[in-house]
């Protein structure tokens, strides 16, 4: 189980949510210009997005409703320093000093990310990230940050996703600022951004109002080995850590920006492949970027397949055909929250939070008017499950953030991905939770007891003989968590499903329901009480929807829900003796 004090909360971004308004002070910035460019999905732009500077006092109030607890959010550099440098719009001031407040009204506690990609326009004309001043210039916004807030707001990120806003932004120019840079200005670019972190790092300590604790957030896929092999583990942490990318997108590893902060230098192999396109690197600079934090953060959506080839180096396995995809296109893959949150702890020794993980659902309100997400709770459940494994084992996870809590601007692809458990009308603004939001209410409410991984599996069973066919516990579960079990294994080593009872055999069922039942349309089949076994004895037809015939055998756990019958087919049925 998760950890008595663990940390339940939703995340998001200033830009993604606020909105503008005509007299809020606000400075331009590089996301504004990015989409006046005509580079986001059908020329959206974030102008008003979900209006939440506006209707915060609500949204915090559904938080509160919802059972949210802590929030993490951004705010936006742009906003409150409209030229990056120097003047501080006391409006903004104003308002996040109120969104907070408002947050702890509710019972929320606050996480307040410094840079979530919200750069001015008016330092990126100056030269941006690759302006060896923009670590000045970061560090006078975190100064900024600590007098205004640090009162209020114990803790703070400094940088979201470096690998994101150095590779997207200016390696391939999918993200703003849109550029494609020469290799050797990205890397200028990351190691500035790195320093910058690391100046915030002692400048938030030096002018915060009380003790604050400081954290990271970088992200990246997590490779993930294909079986449990110590082969196969260990080629996945060696991937994860190392540098297999194509240089043309470098920046997307663990290792280049883990290991400056935690470890205090970057990693030989990648200083070995990028030597000829590195900036100078100093003790002082590695000193600067592993200024001591608090904690790390950790975003993880996704991870890859691994496992050791036959020359002993790792090779990537392909994903099973038909293998599941977000509605973003992003593969499914609950693993990475087990394997990745392993790799990460064991290499870096510091308390962890899971500061984004989410799914983009193809959602929509139904005709009950509510927003049926079941797809999002069966992704959530997977992945805090693999989680909670991975506490259990010894990681040291103090919380997790669901990204995110309302629908929202996607950055370059507009309004056409939905992440939230709170549904957005962007025409209208209208709220509504998502099933997915009253089932995480429940997961926080219960600290992830009603997990799957907390619960024991009661799926109807489908069933093969295994040469005793007048013997039913002999028979064997084809598919499943419990595939390759014989019925008389899974008695014993889970008694519960079969109602507790400890005798063997499946004599005939004599009360009840008949020992021989005839369908001829549909009909819901469930014992509560015993474990009940079947087969079919003559015709055909679907169970829970897939094809049945003569000579078939399933069977029903003590407790699992009603199996849903069709067909013009006679069955025969045994009962666990009591």
């Amino acid at each position: 189980m998760f950890r008595d004090d663990f940390v339940w909360g939703v995340a998001s971004s200033a830009y993604q949510i606020e909105g503008k308004d005509p007299d809020d002070g606000a400075g331009r910035m590089i996301w504004d210009a990015f989409a006046e460019e005509g580079h986001t999905a059908d020329g959206r732009n974030a102008a008003v997005a979900c209006d939440h500077m506006h209707r915060y006092r609500d949204d915090y109030k559904l938080m509160r409703l919802l059972g949210i607890k802590a929030y993490r959010f951004s705010v936006n550099w742009s906003r409150i320093m409209p030229e990056g440098t120097g003047r501080v719009n006391e409006k903004a001031i104003s308002m996040y000093r109120d969104m907070i407040l408002a947050m702890k009204e509710n019972g929320i506690t606050p996480y307040l990310t410094m840079y979530h990609w919200e750069f001015p326009q008016a330092l990126q004309d100056r030269g941006g990230w690759l302006n060896e001043e923009s670590i000045q210039w970061f560090a006078e916004y975190a100064k900024v940050i600590a007098e205004n807030f640090t009162d209020l707001c114990e803790y703070i990120v400094t940088l979201n996703e470096p690998q994101c806003f150095v590779g997207l932004g200016h390696l391939t120019g999918v993200h703003a600022p849109g550029k494609k840079l020469p290799l050797a200005e990205t890397f200028q670019i990351a190691h500035n951004a790195m320093r910058a972190h690391g100046q915030a790092v002692i400048t938030l300590r030096k002018y915060a109002k009380r003790p604050i604790k400081i954290g990271y957030a970088p992200t990246c896929s997590m490779a993930y080995p294909e079986s449990n092999k110590p082969e196969d583990i260990e080629a996945a942490r060696k991937v994860l850590f190392s540098f297999y990318g194509p240089l043309d997108n470098w920046t997307w590893n663990v290792a280049w920006f883990n290991d400056p902060v935690f470890l205090g230098k970057y990693p030989e192999s990648g200083l070995e492949k990028f030597k000829e396109y590195l900036p100078e690197i100093t003790e002082e600079d590695m000193k600067l970027i592993s200024q001591p934090i608090d904690f790390m953060g950790q975003n993880i959506y996704n991870g890859y397949i691994i496992r050791a080839g036959a020359d002993g180096e790792p090779e990537f396995v392909s994903a099973p055909a038909g293998a599941p995809k977000t509605a973003a296109n992003w593969p499914v893959t609950p693993e990475c929250l087990y394997w990745g949150v392993k790799f990460i702890y064991d290499r870096y020794k510091t308390p962890l939070y899971i500061t984004e993980n989410g799914m983009s659902c193809h959602d929509l309100i139904s005709a009950d008017g509510r927003v049926h997400d079941p797809n999002r709770i069966t992704f959530l459940d997977r992945y805090l499950s693999a989680l909670q494994c991975a506490s259990d084992e010894g990681a040291d996870v103090r919380g997790y953030f669901l990204w995110t809590f309302l629908d929202n601007f996607e950055w370059e692809k507009g309004f056409s991905e939905r992440f939230g458990i709170v549904h957005v009308d962007f025409a209208t603004q209208k709220r509504i939770a998502k099933d997915s939001a009253f089932w995480y209410q429940k997961v926080m409410a219960e600290n992830g007891a009603n997990l799957s991984v907390n619960q024991t599996p009661r799926p109807l069973l489908f069933l093969e003989p295994t040469g005793r066919e007048e013997d039913p516990a002999a028979y064997l579960v084809k598919e499943g968590v419990y595939q390759g079990m014989t019925l008389s294994a899974l008695q014993r080593e889970k008694p519960e499903l079969f109602g507790g009872a400890k005798a063997a055999g499946f004599p005939k069922l004599s009360a009840g329901l008949p020992e021989r039942l005839t369908v001829t349309g549909p009909f819901a089949l469930k014992r509560e009480d015993a474990f009940l076994f079947a087969r079919v004895e003559e015709g055909d037809g679907l169970i829970n929807g897939q094809l049945i015939g003569e000579g078939d055998c399933f069977a029903l756990p003590c407790g699992c829900d009603a199996a849903m019958l069709q067909g013009n087919m006679s069955l025969c049925l045994y009962a666990q003796a009591e």
